[in-house]
């Protein structure tokens, strides 16, 4: 079985919801530009000022060494800040650190904690993480059913690894009833959005499966695709 946790170090995606400052604009933009002394420069005394924004953005750079010397452990501080103030990027970072052990020691269940936090912010990497941890029970009691109900709602936002684990969910009946036709649906999704594996899973469980109900998960597969994708 498949077995994926995918942690991105960070993903900012910066809504006009936000109203930014002028120096967190110029850090900001000085960062994805690549020129980090300025970012450093811009971000810092306002990190200090407790900007979860910008404790944020200083957590990235030394998680990355990107202008500061690589160090975990003020990644960890910087993180920590922003997620206490319930920035939820900080808190799935936090959660990453948790889980791999860089910075702090390797703790499942606070990295959960964390990744429970950011995932019920709507974090998608967040709610796919979670998922796993509770279908192979890594810092949180084994539950199937909470596995599915957390990568669901990763798939349903494009997540192709969790729709691929949804696919496997439906095929063994995994906190789902056994179902070959949402497992192919799945599968089909997953492979369509480039998911290694994907295409070899829906043809196993296309061959247990009559062609009526292959044309069902082939139609439903397209009107979920039509209905259900938004922005994460």
């Amino acid at each position: 079985m498949k077995k994926l946790f995918i942690f991105l170090i960070v993903l900012f995606t910066f809504t006009s919801r936000v109203v930014w400052s002028a120096d967190l604009n110029k850090g900001m933009g000085a960062y994805h530009d690549g020129n980090y002394p300025v970012a450093f420069l811009e971000l810092k005394p306002l990190a200090e000022q407790g900007d979860v924004y910008a404790q944020s953005f200083l957590g990235v750079m030394y998680h990355n060494g990107k202008g500061v010397p690589q160090n975990y452990k003020t990644a960890l501080r910087w993180y920590s800040l922003s997620a206490d103030q319930g920035y939820c990027f900080s808190q799935y970072n936090l959660g990453v650190m948790y889980y791999e052990g860089k910075g702090v020691l390797k703790n499942y269940k606070t990295a959960a904690k964390w990744f429970t936090l950011a995932a019920e912010q709507g974090y998608t990497d967040a709610q796919f993480n979670l998922g796993n941890m509770y279908r192979i029970g890594e810092g949180v009691a084994q539950n199937y059913k909470t596995g599915v109900q957390w990568n669901r709602l990763a798939a349903e936002k494009g997540h192709s690894d969790a729709q691929y684990n949804l696919s496997i969910s439906y095929d063994m009946g995994l906190g789902v009833l056994k179902d070959y036709v949402y497992a192919h649906m799945w599968a089909n999704i997953a492979t369509s959005n480039g998911t290694g594996g994907g295409a070899s899973l829906r043809d196993s469980v296309e061959s247990k499966m009559t062609s009526a109900d292959i044309s069902k998960a082939q139609n439903l597969a397209r009107e979920f695709v039509a209905k259900f994708y938004r922005d994460c």
